[in-house]
């Protein structure tokens, strides 16, 4: 009784050594935040030129259904149905307009407040030290104004003074 039991369920004795799908093993960065945020940016940018663009035509293919003129009524059917079809489009894309306005206030929101601190502080240092050296300029123009103003009046006193003693 201590023989295996005989099925017609065949049993593997060891796991298939198939190597399916494999995938060369790459970093998953292969670029810089500022490449990444690029990306990212110029994506968001597709997706609004996208929906406008949809928009765009839809409103263009509205208008252009809308002549006047003699028309059966299949034909006057087809045209609503185009005009309805059209609208529709157009409202899928304000839709999705919506929500990408949505997501970018809700990434503004709650986008990272210490890379936005620390992006106001280095702008804030910027001015500051742009209006130390504006400073700077406008005393050493200042000095130099007096200085020369000192020097005509003093050299318009020692005339005033030289004529006087002539007389």
């Amino acid at each position: 009784m201590s023989d295996v039991p005989q099925t017609d369920v065949s049993r593997p004795s060891a796991l298939p050594t198939a190597k399916l799908l494999q995938r060369p093993t790459q970093p998953l960065v292969d670029q810089n935040s500022n490449e990444y945020l690029d990306g990212i940016e110029e994506e968001w940018n597709k997706k609004v030129d996208v929906e406008i663009e949809t928009l765009v035509d839809g409103m263009a293919d509205i208008v252009s259904l809308a002549s006047i003129g003699d028309k059966d009524k299949f034909r006057i059917a087809q045209e609503a149905f185009q005009a309805q079809c059209r609208a529709e489009s157009m409202i899928r894309a304000a839709h999705s307009l919506m929500s990408t306005i949505h997501s970018m206030k809700l990434l503004l929101l709650l986008s990272d407040e210490t890379q936005i601190a620390k992006r106001r502080d280095a702008e804030l240092r910027n001015v500051q030290a742009e209006k130390g050296d504006a400073q700077k300029k406008v005393a050493a123009l200042l000095d130099e104004l007096l200085c020369s103003q000192r020097d005509d009046g003093a050299s318009g006193r020692e005339g005033q003074e030289d004529a006087m003693q002539t007389t």
